[in-house]
């Protein structure tokens, strides 16, 4: 069993669908994440006007989340969170072949933030007042919830979160799901690893989430413009529907709902 977030309306046909899309999909920024905004100017000193003068820019993702972060054949990461950073990049002047993506595991996000080998980081990345203590986010850009994945025909008779007692259960280090299942199940036997791969793999959801995800990009402490400039872009591209373009270029493809961009926080 693993303990994993669930995408609205993603059922059983998540992994076979989200292998299929990797190993189809290119880099041919067909989620709208390619427009640039080469007219984009910054005040001295931000972090925006510092990286539209480098030209480039460092994004971690997830390698091995399909639908949001999952790397290609071509070996380049694609998905929803891929599209949603190349649309952060492009309102800085920075086209999406300038983009540096670093492999951000749910372990290493906050120490990749701080010590400055990222420049944000989206990456199915949960916004909670724990890591909010070190780092800064801006969004949320999705609503996610955490679901657990069976063995196909669900022997176990697993309905929910409770049946896990004495159950192994398989989960990443660093993860809100391993953090929710070792705190609130504590009778569940849980594995850690550092990437979902590593996980037994699975068949089926259980389709019962049991908590709310709200997915935000995370950026350096302290970094109130920065915060401000990309809370700025996604309400842009929510209004404007290079948001729903980057979702139905994605995990759109296999969810059968169609989500509404939740209120962004700016307090």
């Amino acid at each position: 069993m693993r303990a994993a977030r669930r995408t609205t309306g993603l059922a059983g046909l998540v992994l076979a669908l989200a292998l299929t899309l990797a190993a189809c999909g290119g880099d041919d920024d067909g989620g709208g994440g390619g427009q640039v905004n080469s007219g984009a100017s910054f005040p001295e000193g931000t972090t925006m006007a510092r990286l539209k003068a480098a030209g480039t820019v460092k994004v971690g993702t997830k390698f091995d989340q399909p639908l949001f972060g999952l790397k290609n054949l071509q070996g380049k990461p694609e998905g929803f969170d891929v599209e949603i950073a190349k649309l952060i990049a492009g309102e800085m002047g920075i086209a999406a072949d300038k983009i540096e993506w670093v492999e951000a595991v749910s372990a290493n996000r906050e120490p990749f933030i701080q010590q400055g080998k990222v420049d944000f980081v989206v990456a199915t990345y949960t916004i909670n007042d724990k890591r909010k203590q070190v780092v800064d986010f801006a969004g949320p850009y999705y609503q996610a919830g955490q679901d657990i994945m069976v063995a196909k025909g669900n022997p176990e008779g697993i309905k929910g979160p409770e049946d896990l007692a004495g159950k192994k259960v398989c989960s990443v280090t660093g993860s809100t799901p391993a953090e929710n299942i070792r705190t609130n199940y504590p009778k569940a036997e849980l594995t850690e690893f550092d990437v979902y791969s590593k996980c037994a793999e699975a068949f089926e959801l259980v389709t019962k989430p049991f908590t709310k995800e709200p997915y935000g990009i995370g950026l350096k402490k302290g970094d109130t413009a920065f915060r401000n400039f990309i809370n700025d872009t996604l309400e842009k591209a929510e209004q404007d529907g290079r948001w729903q373009k980057a979702w139905d270029a994605t995990a759109g493809k296999v969810a059968k709902e169609k989500p509404t961009p939740p209120t962004i926080d700016r307090s």
